[in-house]
């Protein structure tokens, strides 16, 4: 892992200082008792044991001392195991809390380059593993680390020429975590790639079901995920060979060295002449050997959690970084002046050009006025930059070139909240959230009671449709609202609208999903709506915007006719071809 990640990765600790501070207290409770618990039996055997006589307070002694030093260990353990667990649930929380606020504030042109499923993965897989980093390999590794400087401490207060000798296992132990690092660092990685690829084919084909059932691609899509999920197969099996070779054999083999080293040790003392070796002190010798050997072992079975999450950190980490901001206020505006509003809903485009990948435009220099109270139509063919258009008013892109106003100030000027507030999108595909019809009108803002929410159904005239529902605006609704019709989702969507009473409303296609009849009956909610409000229509259907005060036609991202419906069918250019082959479609299809 590098430095700069477990710096970050131990900054999310320090707002938890206090409580690390006790439990590095209790730790040293804790190892104290471990490391101190063998000298009492090394004391029972050699004086008494060894000798036969077994004085029943003495021994009652040191056997009360023992089992009080084995209960305070453990109970010191175990609470600071929680307390190093509680901290670890606490510092994952915040952030998941961060990365998913990054994620929210991100530009759309991010979500359009980066599958749903990899940022999905980041935000939940990768930071399980981070987590499992603090709760498991670094509460381990402090530990384990603390148990075997003890041990090491206590073996060289025993005899500290053997103690010597046992330090040369440090360097074989840290060579074997600096080859396990580099030959599982890059396999590691591979699996998180494989992993984020699956979750995104899973997530892109659980969400066009519909379509690959209806066109009989569930073989196609089902052998390229199981391609992937071999291929991931493959490289979590080369991470179990890994481990099986380098963490507990290697381990082992090193602990029956030293366990040899030991024996050998005491055996030729004991061969000198003269020479005596107390027993107790090769029990206690084997003992600390052992308990120094088992926090290695623990700590190389645990670096594989510290692989992964050092992959994941590094993956959350790039996320965290990245430097795409969706297009906020970003003109500052004089202290003088009172702060910019949206009272009247006054919109100007001003030689406005746009690009999404810095080649091909999709807007060329569009100039147009929408006064307060009027209806602009957007018409075109597919491609043409209409919905370009509307995500430029809305902020969610900056204009490559020209200037955008509303009320005559500049869009970049305009607070984010504001803009929000005063300006309302309705797609053409909305989006409704699990809960009921109620909050998905207001969206959180509970400043909007219920009234006023059934004054907005009523002006979208989805007053009868709501009725209806079991429950009313109490209706549940499920994930996506699928159990609802597209006009049903629609008129949801105009409530959510309106109900904020906007001063600017952007129809991004609202009525090109819905039938005949919820058309009908939107058309005539769309003439209370749009009292009073600017209202900027992008249409695909030009029956719908005939009343429109000023229609623009685009054509590959300029604006090639504007007038009122009659004007452009007079002129017989684009607009008239485009009207009169949607008119010889709709006879076709009344037609017997």
């Amino acid at each position: 892992m590098r430095r700069s990640t477990l710096a970050r990765l131990l900054g999310y600790l320090g707002p938890h200082r206090r409580t690390l501070a006790l439990a590095f207290l209790l730790l040293g409770v804790s190892v104290a008792a471990q490391v101190a618990a063998p000298l009492l039996v090394r004391v029972f055997l050699d004086r008494y044991a060894a000798r036969g006589v077994l004085p029943a307070e003495p021994v009652a002694a040191l056997a009360g001392a023992y089992l009080s030093l084995t209960a305070v260990g453990a109970l010191a353990s175990w609470r600071q195991l929680l307390l190093f667990q509680l901290v670890a649930l606490r510092a994952v929380q915040a952030m998941r809390v961060e990365v998913f606020a990054k994620v929210q504030g991100m530009a759309l042109g991010f979500f359009d380059r980066t599958p749903i499923g990899t940022l999905v993965s980041r935000i939940t897989n990768d930071t399980e593993a981070i987590k499992d980093f603090y709760m498991s390999v670094m509460a381990s590794f402090v530990q384990n680390g603390a148990i075997a400087l003890g041990t090491f401490a206590a073996l060289f207060f025993l005899d500290a020429r053997l103690g010597a000798l046992d330090l040369v296992l440090v360097p074989a132990v840290f060579v074997l975590m600096w080859v396990y690092r580099r030959t599982t660092a890059p396999v590691f990685r591979a699996s998180r790639q494989l992993l984020a690829q699956i979750n995104a084919r899973l997530s892109e084909s659980l969400l066009g079901m519909p379509t690959i059932q209806a066109l009989t691609q569930e073989a196609r899509v089902a052998g390229e995920i199981a391609r992937v999920n071999r291929e991931h197969y493959r490289v979590r099996m080369r991470m179990v060979r890994l481990n099986a070779l380098l963490l507990r054999p290697m381990v082992n083999l090193l602990s029956t060295a030293a366990t040899m080293g030991v024996l050998a040790y005491f055996g030729w003392l004991s061969l000198r002449p003269g020479a005596a070796v107390e027993v107790g002190v090769v029990f206690v010798f084997l003992q600390y050997l052992q308990r120094m050997f088992e926090p290695i072992n623990d700590v190389m079975q645990r670096l594989n959690i510290f692989q992964l999450a050092a992959v994941s950190a590094e993956r959350v980490f790039e996320l965290l970084d990245r430097d795409e901001p969706a297009p906020g206020a970003s003109r500052p505006w004089p202290v003088a002046h009172p702060r910019p509003r949206i009272e009247r809903g006054r919109v100007e485009f001003r030689e406005v050009s746009f690009s999404y990948d810095g080649r091909t435009p999709a807007l060329v220099r569009v100039s147009f006025v929408a006064e307060p109270g009027t209806t602009v139509a957007i018409v075109g063919h597919t491609g043409s930059g209409k919905s370009t258009l509307a995500s430029l008013l809305l902020r969610f892109y900056r204009p490559d070139e020209g200037e955008i106003y509303l009320d005559g100030v500049p869009l970049d000027a305009i607070p984010e909240d504001e803009l929000r507030r005063k300006v309302a999108l309705v797609l053409q595909d909305p989006v409704l959230f699990t809960g009921d019809v109620l909050s998905n009108i207001r969206l959180g803002d509970l400043d909007l009671d219920e009234e006023r929410v059934r004054e907005a159904v009523r002006i979208v005239a989805a007053d009868d449709f709501i009725a209806g529902l079991p429950g009313g605006l109490g209706a549940p609704v499920g994930e996506r609202g699928l159990t609802f019709s597209g006009g049903q989702r629609q008129l949801i969507a105009f409530a959510r609208a309106i109900v904020r009473d906007p001063r600017v409303l952007v129809l991004d296609e609202a009525t090109a999903s819905v039938d005949s009849e919820t058309e009908g009956r939107i058309q005539r909610a769309l003439r209370s709506m749009r009292a009073g409000r600017t209202t900027i229509a992008i249409a695909h259907r030009l029956s719908t915007i005939q009343d429109a005060d000023l229609i623009l036609v685009l054509h590959r991202g300029e604006v090639v006719e504007r007038g009122r419906h009659e004007e452009l069918l007079a002129r017989s250019g684009l607009y008239h071809a485009m009207y009169r082959l949607q008119q010889a479609g709709a006879e076709g299809e009344a037609a017997p």
